[in-house]
Order: C-alpha cells, then structure tokens, then sequence
C-alpha cells in the first residue's frame, strides 16, 4: 500500500520591523479608535506586499524621457479583497491603497447557537469571482471557525484564495489549515493561546468593537 501524504497550506508570519512596531500600539488598550482604524490599515498595507509577492508579471516595452526599455508590470491578475464582515472591514483600504483596480466583496456569517452550523447572513461578491484571486481578509483569527466557513462558502465560486489576518491563535491556525489545506495563511503574529472565552492571548481584545467604537 502507498500512503499519500497531505501538503498542508503555506502560513507565513510576517516578521518586518514596521509592522511589529505598528501592531504593539495596536495591541496597547490605550490605543483609541481612530488611531487603531488608521494602524490596522498601515499594517494590512505592509502586509500585502508578501500576500501579493507571487502574482505574475509580463513584459511590456516602456519609453522613458531618454529611450525605450523594457519593464515588467502585472499580468493581467485579477485580485478580489473580500472582508469578513464586520471587522475586516478596517483591512481593506490598506490593500487598495496598493492595489486600486481590486474589486471588494464582502461575506457575513453567524453560528447558529443550536445547530451550530455556519449561517450565511450576507454575501456580495464581484460579478467575475470566478475569475479572481480571493484575498479573505479578517483582522483576528481566534478558533478559525468564521474564516474556515468563509472560505468554504468562497470555494463554492472560486478557486484561489488566500486568507491575511493580523493575528492568530494557534489552534485557529490549525482548524484552518485541516479544513483547507489548499489555503495559503498570512499573518503578522501567531500568539501564544485561546483563553477559556475564545479571546486570543495576549492578543487586542475585540478587533471590531475597537475598530468602530462599539461595545
């Protein structure tokens, strides 16, 4: 008998001096709403440079004020930024700030406290998403239930996706990586644990809650 071995996704954790500078005033609770909205989106800014680091290019023929020359610009890649609603909301400006021809969809899911089965409340997504490369977004990835049942919602119309979130927890990590080993992770930080609440230790509490101001 042969044994198959299964490839497990690629998790990268983003280890650069800006956003590790970045992310300790995003975890500090002294950190307000508006400072925090605008450091979540410089950190996801950052961040997509290596989300984003394998799109193809092709050359094209460029004249410059002294001569002509050759340059590589995109391939044609279609990128699609789809947040899980509400908090990753405070992710997506930061990527299109580098890539403005992206198209945003959005998803929105809660657990059902009986069946506890994922219900889909909301989802508009770009009219072409089969034809996209689907960069899910969500700022925390705590136990990985919301994003792996995102992206399990996202396969059913789309092939590539990626999912950028600023922090994780181990074992939201884990669940993601055995639901869709097809799924590539990128984080800035993979912290120490889940508390016996489901919150991510040491972690910035409720990302959407200091996002928006709300309780």
């Amino acid at each position: 008998l042969t044994r198959r071995k299964l490839t497990m996704s690629k998790v990268t954790e983003i280890k650069h001096p800006l956003i590790l500078h970045k992310l300790a005033y995003i975890r500090s609770k002294d950190t307000g709403s508006k400072y925090f909205r605008e450091l979540v989106e410089e950190v996801s800014m950052l961040m997509a440079y290596e989300v984003t680091r394998d799109l193809e290019t092709e050359e094209v023929e460029v004249e410059t004020p002294i001569c002509k020359t050759k340059c590589q610009m995109l391939a044609g890649k279609k990128i699609a930024i789809v947040p899980i609603l509400r908090a990753g909301l405070g992710m997506v400006d930061g990527i299109l700030n580098l890539i403005p021809a992206a198209k945003v969809g959005h998803i929105g899911l809660y657990r059902d406290e009986e069946t506890l089965q994922p219900v889909e409340y909301f989802c508009k997504l770009p009219q072409d998403i089969a034809e996209r490369d689907i960069i899910v977004v969500d700022p925390m990835l705590a136990t990985g239930g919301s994003a792996a049942d995102a992206i399990s919602l996202l396969k059913k119309r789309a092939k590539k996706i990626r999912l950028m979130c600023l922090i994780s927890s181990p074992e939201g990590v884990k669940l993601v990586q055995e639901k869709h080993p097809d799924v590539d992770i990128y984080l800035a930080s993979i912290d120490e644990k889940l508390n016996e609440k489901g919150y991510i230790v040491p972690g910035l509490g409720d990302a959407g809650d200091r996002l928006f101001g709300t309780k």
